[in-house]
């Protein structure tokens, strides 16, 4: 299966060469041109009639990870996370270092040696350490450098009905869906980006729709979900197994209300599953995208993930089947004289 093969790739923000290169040669049959930017971006072009608006499709490729920072006497790593995670998924986690992959196991002091205060804190990222097995500081360099990346290792396991469980959900979901939707035509001239650095700051995006000017953009994403049962239902944000889930606002844009209308209607004449997401937090390459040059008309098409963030994620694959279906019809149903100014 295509995401399985996505998210088992490595690609911390700053260093998605590797997936990168998958998503290059699995998509050069279906695309007309394809280029990579200064920053890494990998933008694909499938040209479609004269006169008919221009859509980009974004989806970032690069994961949260860490990053080694320096070695201690005794071999340990101490290191530093790139995007936003909560320190406490990172003890006892396994984990692999730079090109050659070193395995390491993410660990801290003994809770029989901590401090009373110690013990009833959440464990900071600075208190722990990676264990590659080594005896010294000189023995541990011979296999790793400060500035390797360091992602989770952690497989794709499909289980119970029809759920995911992987690394990087967030955003090889939204890769895999750009990638099945270039195998079709459109009308449309489609600008398929695969953008990087959006966890470290919607880096990537921004210069690619800067580049591109499309006449609209759809990013496509793994969003929060947080349908638990010590939650309150208003907090969920999005429900797994609810369908594709579409934003009003988030902490970064204002979602343009023509496509959200479009995408509405269609999902209701074809019978799909969708749900708004009810929170504002968060954010995504939309909030990048909207505001280039004179403004792009932008919206999002979000797979609800829970555990984001984490080498655990989980979404519900009838949700990501659907979200592919929902921007296939999109695509489908622009027409020559429609206006999203």
């Amino acid at each position: 299966m295509l995401l399985k093969k996505l998210c088992n790739i490595p690609s911390v923000s700053g260093n998605e060469k590797e997936v990168r290169d998958f998503i290059y040669e699995k998509i050069k049959p279906y695309v007309d041109e394809i280029k990579i930017d200064f920053l890494g971006n990998l933008i694909a072009i499938k040209k479609g009639k004269e006169s008919f608006p221009s859509i980009m499709l974004s989806a970032h490729m690069d994961e949260v990870g860490m990053m080694v920072n320096s070695v201690d006497e005794n071999g340990f790593i101490k290191f530093l996370p790139v995007g936003g995670m909560d320190d406490r998924i990172f003890v006892s986690k396994v984990v692999e270092i730079g090109k050659n992959k070193v395995k390491g196991v993410i660990g801290a002091k003994a809770i029989h040696l901590q401090e009373p205060d110690e013990r009833k804190k959440a464990l900071k990222h600075k208190q722990l350490y990676i264990d590659i097995g080594a005896k010294s500081k000189e023995e541990a360099e011979k296999l790793v450098s400060r500035g390797d990346y360091i992602h989770f290792d952690s497989e794709y396991i499909e289980f119970g009905e029809n759920l995911i469980k992987a690394k990087a959900l967030d955003d090889r979901a939204g890769c895999a869906m750009i990638m099945e939707i270039l195998k079709e035509k459109y009308d449309s001239t489609i600008y398929a980006v695969f953008s990087v650095q959006e966890e470290v700051g919607l880096r990537g995006a921004g210069v690619a729709a800067y580049r591109l000017n499309p006449d609209l953009a759809l990013v496509l994403e793994g969003t929060t979900c947080y349908d638990l049962t010590d939650i309150d239902e208003p907090d969920f944000a999005t429900r797994l197994g609810n369908g594709p889930a579409i934003s009003l606002v988030d902490s970064g844009s204002y979602f343009d209300k023509n496509i959200i209308k479009k995408l509405l209607k269609l999902a209701e004449k074809n019978n799909i599953k969708v749900q708004f997401k009810q929170t504002t937090k968060g954010g995504n390459d939309a909030g990048r995208i909207h505001l280039t040059r004179e403004g792009i008309p932008t919206s999002a098409i979000s797979v609800p993930c829970r555990y984001l963030h984490s080498p655990i994620s989980v979404i519900h694959k009838d949700d990501f089947e659907n979200a592919i279906k929902l921007v296939s019809l999109f695509l489908e149903s622009i027409k020559k004289e429609d206006d999203y100014e």
